[in-house]
């Protein structure tokens, strides 16, 4: 621990007020990497209202924390800080380092600091006794050099542009992005990432019940949605409390990622962002991902000609979810990375320029190797998919399309579907269609398509899902038959469609011809979302009903 005075080691300390800030100054620690002449300590900066959350993320991180009380009795060598809020210069130190904690200055708030003007740019917050009490104050782009020049000049001579190291570390992650999209259970749908900021202008704070009208109303086999909540949202209103409130969309499929670093996996993983307006978006479309607007129109917090208002002026307008393809081909043009030109400078070297710059001030030699952003984790397992479905089918001869969707839309459908001891009974008991992959080895099939439709009056198909290429399945009237679902390959890549789909697929051009049932073998082409298979149905074997499920 640091000593009053002076410290064996130089010291340094890392100052947070939220989750937020917390976040942005551990995408910055990098910069220290391989560096064991310097003491390293964060603090709790006291104030905010959304500070629950922070020491929780800080003991995750296993850092060193020390007191705020305890830190002001100290000096230290360097004390970096992402937010100018606070009482930062209770805090002693040889030097003082800002760092935005965000992308750009776009939003103002008016209960706080100077009217129109981001706290990032304020010199209600920048100086004290009218000189700026930051001896390096980091900037993302050029471009903010002249918006600090006109609120707060006498904080220019100390500015310095260093890039974004969050936006480094996302593009350095890029590569990953496919096993991310495995992780979170997203094959070729597409992967909307919903984008609420926090406050009254927020997505969530305006439409709450978006999250849950997303997830019942895009088919499953065409969309994920995940939900993604800006850290101080989580402080507010509380794990707890956001868990019941999203747990009926969590429960039709909806993903939700944490508020560090599986935010920005889930991010890289995602095709489109259905934004408000905050700053997250700019992160989405520099890596070039569709930006569609939440409606934002008449707030008071988005500044006019930020990088974020231009973004959001071109983005197009989200309605309804049946909308959305329309919206998605809409926002393939411009290209939205056009839009954080003036945002994001000096791409994949925030971090080498921030060393550069704290070590000057630490008065040190840096390191010879130069630091690199840490790869973002896999997202950890999400929610999982909803196992009790409802079908649309189209049948037109031989040929069948089947959407899907949670068994709690209010969208007309045909039949509903389940996944046999999955989900509770009362979703058995309604499913026309139950299925089961291998797992336990308790049952043949004979034995357990037998079970079920013995049990369950109202199912009409007992399917067993042995590969993603081969299901048995014993119809209530017209006995046993055996599936083939073939891959779908193309230009190289091999597409598959959910052989519990295909079973849907069969279930529906049966309820249409059931006459036709006798004359096998049968193929019965069969089209989810864009992917097309010739399924090839036939008698199944009786050895073959003898398999272990």
């Amino acid at each position: 621990m640091p000593e009053a005075g002076r410290t064996t080691k130089p010291s340094v300390l890392l100052a947070f007020r939220s989750a937020v800030t917390l976040h942005r100054l551990l995408d910055v620690l990098p910069v220290f990497e391989g560096d064991d002449r310097i003491d390293r300590w964060f603090t709790l900066v006291p104030g905010s209202e959304f500070d629950m959350d922070a020491l929780a993320a800080l003991d995750r991180s296993g850092a060193r924390v020390m007191d705020f009380e305890q830190a002001r009795e100290h000096h230290f060598d360097l004390i970096i800080f992402a937010s100018p809020k606070g009482a930062l210069t209770s805090l002693s130190a040889r030097s003082k380092a800002l760092l935005p904690h965000g992308a750009g200055f776009n939003k103002t708030f008016h209960d706080e600091g100077s009217p129109g003007i981001p706290s990032g740019l304020d010199p209600a917050f920048l100086l004290e006794d009218g000189e700026p009490w930051a001896d390096l104050h980091g900037l993302g782009h050029g471009s903010e050099l002249a918006r600090l020049a006109e609120h707060c000049p006498q904080s220019v001579p100390k500015a310095v542009v260093v890039g974004d190291p969050t936006l480094d570390r996302l593009r350095d992650s890029l590569g990953l992005r496919e096993r991310y999209r495995t992780d979170l259970g997203v094959d070729d749908q597409t992967l909307l990432a919903v984008l609420s900021t926090h406050g009254d202008e927020s997505l969530l704070a305006r439409h709450h019940d978006l999250p849950l009208e997303l997830t019942l109303r895009l088919p499953v086999d065409s969309y994920r949605v995940a939900l993604v909540i800006h850290p101080n949202k989580v402080s507010e209103k509380g794990l707890q409390n956001l868990a019941e409130y999203l747990l009926p969309a969590q429960r039709a499929g909806l993903l939700l990622p944490s508020s560090y670093q599986e935010w920005a996996s889930v991010l890289i993983a995602a095709d489109a962002v259905l934004t408000d307006h905050g700053s997250t978006a700019l992160y989405a479309a520099a890596l070039g991902h569709a930006v569609i607007l939440d409606g934002y129109d008449g707030g008071t917090e988005l500044i006019p000609g930020t990088p974020m208002a231009q973004l959001l002026a071109a983005a197009p307008r989200f309605t309804r979810a049946s909308e959305l393809p329309e919206l998605l081909r809409k926002a393939t043009g411009p290209d939205p990375s056009e839009f954080t030109a003036e945002t994001f400078a000096h791409p994949d070297r925030a971090l080498p320029l921030l060393r550069t710059e704290l070590y000057r001030l630490l008065d040190l030699t840096p390191p010879r190797t130069p630091p690199k952003p840490r790869l973002l984790p896999p997202p950890v397992a999400p929610h999982a998919p909803a196992s009790s479905l409802a079908v649309r089918a189209e049948v037109e001869g031989r040929r069948v399309r089947v959407e899907r969707f949670p068994n709690s839309t209010e969208l007309p459908f045909h039949h509903r579907v389940a996944h046999h001891g999955a989900v509770g009974f009362a979703e058995q008991r309604s499913a026309e269609v139950l299925w089961r992959r291998p797992g336990t080895g308790r049952w043949s099939v004979a034995g357990w398509t037998a079970h079920v439709l013995d049990e369950l009056p109202s199912c009409r198909i007992a399917a067993a899902l042995l590969s993603p290429e081969r299901c048995l399945l014993v119809h209530r009237h017209h006995g046993a038959f055996a599936l083939r679902v073939p891959p779908h390959r193309a230009d190289g890549r091999i597409r598959r469609i959910d052989p519990a789909a295909a079973v849907s697929a069969v279930y529906a051009w049966l309820v249409a011809h059931p006459r036709l049932a006798g004359e096998l073998p049968v193929d019965i082409e069969c089209t989810v979302d864009t992917v097309t298979v010739r399924l090839e149905l036939g008698a199944a074997d009786p050895e073959e009903l003898e398999a272990e499920l």
